[in-house]
């Protein structure tokens, strides 16, 4: 039986048919997808955290309400007239909590409070992708629940942040796939058009061995536009290496007929060509007389081909790492961490690091990204202090991808542990960041990062997983080194890593 709908108020509506909304979120392609193991790990630990038999990742559309993902239910989804996480997005909080569902006035007839779900409590983030909430992270329970912890509610919103990260980096994937084949398809496109523009004719009289052809096709062998030309100067062209298989491909076309195909490269320009071609006459024994074709030039078309594996092969190396990168946060984080709350305030960080990383560097088509930016964004823009407790000194460096997401992972970690127990945990505190580039012996980047003002530090007996992420965390850059020492005065470190010849 369908169940019934109530109009949503509205200012809800309204919100719900924004145009700039619902065309971010079909724009994701998401809707009606195959589970995600991801997304699903994500409703798991809400429900664990909030102790509730049901968690869910809602997709907001017009009408309907999917779930994305849901642990505890076997539904699909609802009408959007009925949704709470509707209210949700268009609360502009960063939560929404209805402790008894029965008491509040816009719930309290709703069917999924009077039907057989029974919802008595409610809490619920914003799933934010690119400005625009497309739906939300919730959890639910047939029981009111009072007094929710402030905690479990900022630990909700930062699994809804979590979430809206995935959705961005999945989607960045799925465009950069969506690239790749364009790329192949430009390729093939690039070769039509250069068969339609760049044709050399030729026509080839067997018994005399004599070639008439146009200046495109003497051009392309190299051979003079006012001197006759034969079969026997067009084939003493052909690289040597590549000889065999013009022979091979012209003998079959003179013996069983079939048309000659064949690429290889001219000796004098290493340029590339196609050649195709067919006998068109033959004496009354079968023996060929006249063979007639075109040479097309595919140089470009190589060069083009060449440029998308490397794209490609480029674009499957940075998939790998990150990933790979994205596992290793994850087991370490939760072989330190085991108990779900303190494994997301510890994971989500550095997961928010990374794709901030990576979006810069994916704006940048992952040329590279700038020092001075790097540390805004992993210093300034991950610790809520004022400006002046950081001191930012030396010449702007760019730095390569490998350099910029292990380097970002390292200030993420030095700046967290200053926000927390060191210098930046106190007004007083202060950190100075200062680098020079060093030109000899070798290219490198020389980094000293030293706090002073905050409480006394005592050198710990055994690094937790923060400090051998500092350590590690430059790994993939060879030459690096990154050493932490732990003065009285407060934490220091000193990095160092070479720098390509062109940086």
């Amino acid at each position: 039986m369908k169940e019934p709908t109530r109009p949503l108020p509205g200012p809800v509506r309204q919100v719900v048919e924004d145009p700039q909304r619902r065309d971010m979120l079909a724009a994701l392609s998401v809707l009606d997808s195959d589970p995600d193991p991801d997304f699903d790990r994500l409703t798991r630990l809400a429900s664990q955290i909030f102790d509730v038999p049901v968690a869910l990742i809602t997709l907001l559309d017009v009408e309907r309400q999917w779930f994305m993902s849901k642990a505890g239910l076997d539904d699909d989804g609802t009408a959007t007239d009925i949704s709470f996480c509707a209210h949700t997005i268009a609360s502009k909080h960063d939560y929404m909590v209805v402790e008894d569902t029965t008491l509040d006035e816009r719930f309290a007839d709703n069917p999924l409070v009077t039907g057989p779900h029974h919802v008595r409590f409610y809490a619920g983030a914003p799933v934010v992708v690119r400005g625009q909430r497309i739906g939300a992270l919730c959890v639910l329970a047939p029981q009111a629940k009072h007094d929710v912890p402030q905690k479990q509610l900022q630990q909700l919103a930062d699994l809804a942040a979590t979430a809206s990260s995935l959705f961005e980096l999945k989607d960045e994937a799925r465009v950069r796939a969506r690239t790749a084949a364009a790329l192949i398809r430009e390729e093939w496109r690039h070769a039509l058009t250069l068969e339609a523009g760049r044709v050399g004719s030729w026509v080839w009289d067997l018994r005399t061995d004599e070639v008439v052809a146009n200046d495109i096709l003497r051009r392309m062998f190299e051979l003079p536009v006012d001197v006759p030309m034969t079969g026997r100067d067009m084939l003493g062209n052909v690289h040597v290496a590549d000889r065999p298989g013009v022979d091979e491909a012209l003998r079959a076309a003179f013996d069983d007929g079939i048309d000659y195909v064949s690429e290889f490269r001219v000796d004098p320009t290493g340029r590339w060509l196609l050649g195709r071609g067919r006998v068109y006459q033959r004496d009354g024994n079968g023996k060929p007389l006249i063979m007639m074709g075109v040479h097309l030039d595919l140089t470009e078309t190589r060069e083009a081909a060449e440029h998308t594996r490397l794209l490609l092969r480029e674009l499957n190396h940075r998939v790998k790492n990150t990933l790979a990168m994205i596992q290793s946060l994850a087991r370490q984080t939760m072989r330190r961490n085991p108990d779900p709350e303190r494994f997301i305030d510890a994971f989500s960080g550095r997961l928010r690091t990374l794709s901030e990383s990576h979006a810069l560097l994916s704006d940048r088509d992952w040329s590279g990204i700038g020092l001075l930016e790097l540390v805004g964004l992993q210093v300034r823009g991950d610790v809520d202090l004022q400006a002046e407790q950081i001191e930012l000194n030396g010449e702007d460096v760019f730095l390569p991808p490998d350099h910029a997401l292990g380097l970002g992972l390292v200030l993420h970690e030095l700046a967290s542990n200053a926000a927390r127990f060191g210098a930046l945990s106190v007004p007083e505190g202060r950190v100075v960041i200062r680098w020079i580039k060093r030109q000899a012996p070798d290219l490198r980047v020389e980094l000293q990062w030293t706090e002073t003002g905050g409480p006394p530090v005592v050198e710990p007996q055994e690094y937790g997983l923060g400090g051998k992420l500092i350590e590690r965390s430059l790994a993939k850059v060879l030459d690096s080194s990154v050493e932490l020492t732990f003065p009285q005065t407060g934490v220091e470190a000193r990095i160092s890593f070479p720098l390509p010849v062109e940086a």
